[in-house]
């Protein structure tokens, strides 16, 4: 905590320095210069450890101090000194020959290994349930496999690999001002490489690109051809045979069938010997844990989570003996060709469709808003590690309608200590045929992994500009320096670095389409964001900042839930610092707004309880200057530790364990009492934190508000579209315009239905959503919107 009050006064002196130099920029366009200062001493915040409570030895062994120190390379800058030849011929064939330069290991043909493996051949000889039944194998069988394996693979072609990578090395140049990746992480993917395990990349998706990207990066560092597990419903099946012949991995559809069907059990055998067989020959794989971009549904995918069972099975069977997981990201100024209209999202994409993509993307983008990428490769960890350690973090678990809704209509005011369960993912495909235990475990490795890969993602400038702009921040020079250097003081990295004026230009060069930008007096340019689906655009790219700043923005927002039943909100921020908090009253509504919002974008690691989380947030609170410490009359000084005695019960307690004990802390913190901090500069803070949750607690409050217009009962897609078109309509009359998005409108909606607003109820043709009974009544309606409201700083 020191060292983040020293590195906080260096920032205050450095914000003070740089206020003085921002008025040079209003009055024209000299040559006076401020730089940005993204580093923390001399360097950038290192990020992407990996847990050290689950996986204590990966922690360790796999990282070493030297590699901070190491800088960044651009990926698609290929010159005469990539290649082994010189000269001026070779400038001209540079891309061509440093395609031909990448080592491409031979792929054999492993048809007749997985035809051998034991699965398979269980399945064929009637030994394993829904098999073929005793005897000589039937010949259409074995032509069976070979279809199912045929959709699934097929060996990549090495001419076929160094060909596409030279067109999509210029196709890259073309698209992007750069692609940069940070020597020290992949420093730590070679160092687990040299292990004898093979490596799996678990990675976010925010471009359809990710899937060309990634394994273009990783081939170009020497890790080989990444063999990535493809969405079967985004490709066409022209499509699907040119990317299995680059490497792609496609699931069959037969996988997805029920546990009782014979070609459901044969194709799950094919799979489960497919990855066993690229696992065993140490082939690195690449699963995306998020959905397609576009796709409205949960954040984590399905598929994802089916590849990675299949992955967490084979290491538990001993095929292999461990697997190292990679958590991976790429983050872009803006995606391009970013759609999130879902029926485009779903819509398979073609041979020739993607073509005319790429030609409208160069065109659309052209030299003047090309972007830039970052690649994060976070610390790789050990499988067979986290499976021993993470089952040890379990406890129980309740439903959000058992934890919220007696406090919601106000039949009790306890908040119950015990962690929410809540899975918007459903089971389905390889995962269907675990355990139920091992599917809980792929389920918490996934979130633990898409944790761990936000964390390392980087903040990039659109991302600060857009927020800036969302919260009409009037002097964008200054608090973009401000806004960055409190990003780096969290932790995170950014994604840029350089001259703050071209940062600035080139930012607002890539938003022109959302922003419009007006000249006034004495040379000033006013930046005014467009309305409509300008904010909309503005509040998806802020969000990509809330990781950064999500324990403060919980934190502030049940500080306002707090003081919404005493102060006024629209009284002096005076008036609000005179009332006593106390540390119990804070935990209690620090839990109710993390009981309310959703999994999805709190990513909490399983392995962390909720009491824990409770004491993060209030000491970031206390760290970023906003609460500060009142002693009470009588009591003993906080700071006062010479007559505290310790209790045998805290002595040498284990960090992990959390159980019943644990609301002693509860009933200690009675004493303790805090105060908002006078400040001045702490009530535009506050009011910057709450507006982070903003977006998703307005969405929420107006779908209560919307309990009594919408028609019901009504499918799930179809109260989605009520509901969206609702947030539509109120964003017209009010200017919500961030709340009008559909993800938020389904977010919405499968909170109610796990708070029990909403029943889910079979009919004819399928699912129906219904009122429940306990919120049939405009009272209780009412009661939830002010439960919700209570977070909101208007």
């Amino acid at each position: 905590m020191n060292t983040m009050a020293e590195a906080r006064f260096q920032t205050q002196q450095r914000s003070s320095q740089d206020g003085r130099e921002t008025s040079l920029w209003s009055s024209g366009f000299g040559m006076k210069l401020e730089a940005v200062t993204p580093f923390l001493g001399k360097y950038r915040p290192f990020v992407g450890r990996c847990c050290q409570t689950c996986t204590p030895k990966s922690w360790e062994s796999l990282f070493h101090r030297s590699i901070m120190d190491l800088g960044f390379c651009n990926v698609i800058l290929v010159k005469e000194d990539n290649t082994r030849f010189r000269g001026w011929l070779v400038r001209r064939l540079c891309y061509f020959l440093w395609s031909l330069e990448q080592h491409i290991p031979p792929c054999q043909d492993a048809s007749q290994k997985i035809m051998e493996s034991t699965g398979v051949r269980n399945v064929i000889s009637g030994r394993a349930p829904g098999g073929a039944g005793e005897g000589p194998v039937p010949s259409h069988v074995k032509k069976e496999v070979q279809r199912i394996l045929g959709h699934i693979q097929a060996p990549p072609r090495p001419f076929l690999l160094r060909l596409f990578s030279w067109a999509l090395l210029r196709f890259l140049n073309c698209l992007f001002l750069n692609v940069q990746l940070y020597r020290g992480q992949m420093k730590m993917v070679h160092k687990a490489a040299q292990a004898g395990s093979p490596l799996v990349f678990l990675s976010t998706h925010k471009s359809v690109l990710d899937g060309i990207l990634l394994p273009f990066v990783l081939l170009s560092q020497g890790v080989g051809v990444l063999r990535v597990a493809w969405d079967p419903r985004t490709c066409s099946p022209t499509l699907r045979a040119l990317l299995k012949k680059l490497g792609g991995l496609f699931l069959p559809p037969e996988a997805n069938l029920s546990l009782d069907t014979p070609e459901g059990v044969l194709a799950r055998a094919v799979v489960h010997a497919t990855v066993e067989q690229l696992l065993a020959s140490r082939q690195p794989l690449l699963i995306f844990l998020e959905e397609p971009p576009g796709v409205r549904g949960p954040r984590l995918s399905a598929l994802g989570l089916s590849w990675l069972g299949l992955v967490v099975q084979a290491v538990q069977a001993g095929i292999i003996p461990d697997a190292l997981l990679v958590p991976v990201a790429v983050t872009y100024d803006l995606v391009p060709e970013a759609s999130h209209d879902a029926c485009h999202a779903l819509a398979p994409l073609g041979l020739w469709t993607g073509l005319l993509a790429v030609l409208r993307s160069l065109r659309r983008w052209g030299c003047s808003r090309r972007v830039c990428v970052r690649v994060h490769l976070a610390q790789p960890f050990s499988l067979q590690e986290y499976t021993i350690n993470a089952r040890s973090c379990w406890g129980s678990r309740q439903t959000l309608e058992q934890l919220l809704q007696p406090i919601v209509l106000g039949q009790c005011t306890a908040v119950p200590d015990t962690e929410k369960e809540q899975e918007w993912t459903p089971v389905t495909g390889p995962l269907l045929a675990l355990r139920q235990e091992d599917q809980l475990l792929v389920r918490r490795l996934s979130w633990h992994v898409l944790n761990a890969s936000v964390a390392s993602s980087a903040v990039m400038s659109t991302a600060i500009m857009a927020t800036l702009l969302l919260f009409r921040h009037q002097k964008l020079l200054g608090e973009f320096s401000w806004l960055t250097e409190e990003t780096l003081l969290r932790g995170f990295d950014v994604g840029f670095s350089g001259q703050l004026r071209c940062l600035l230009q080139h930012t607002l060069s890539l938003l022109r389409p959302h922003v419009a930008l007006l000249r006034i007096q004495q040379g000033d340019l006013l930046v005014v964001p467009r309305p409509g689906p300008g904010l909309t655009s503005l509040a998806r790219l802020s969000a990509e900042l809330l990781p950064a700043f999500l324990s403060e923005a919980v934190g502030a927002c049940a500080v306002r839930g707090l003081l919404a039943g005493r102060v006024p909100p629209e009284g002096p921020w005076e008036l609000q610092g005179i009332e006593l908090l106390s540390q119990k009253e804070l935990y209690c509504q620090i839990l109710l707004l993390l009981h309310l919002l959703p999994q999805d974008l709190l990513l909490l690691q399983p392995c962390q309880s909720s009491y824990c989380y409770c004491q993060e947030v209030l000491d970031r609170l206390i760290q970023c200057g906003l609460l500060v410490a009142e002693e009470t009359p009588g009591s003993q000084p906080a700071c006062d530790t010479g007559r505290q005695r310790l209790s045998a019960k805290l002595l040498w307690k284990l960090s992990g364990d959390f159980t019943d004990s644990d609301s002693d802390d509860f009933e200690e913190a009675e004493g303790r009492y805090f105060r908002l901090s006078q400040q001045s500069r702490c009530p535009d803070f506050f009011l910057f934190l709450c507006r982070l949750l903003s977006p998703v607690l307005k969405a929420f409050a107006q779908a209560a508000a919307f309990l009594h217009r919408g028609q019901l009962p009504d499918t799930e897609s179809g109260y989605a579209e009520q509901l969206f078109q609702f947030l539509q309509a109120t964003a017209q009359e009010e200017g919500l315009f961030e709340c009008a998005d559909p993800n938020l409108a389904i977010s919405a909606i499968w909170t109610f239905r796990d708070l029990g607003v909403l029943q889910q109820m079979p009919g004819p043709t399928g699912p129906v959503l219904h009122l429940s009974q306990a919120f049939a009544s405009r009272e209780s309606q009412e009661k939830l919107g002010q439960f919700i409201r209570q977070f909101i700083c208007s």
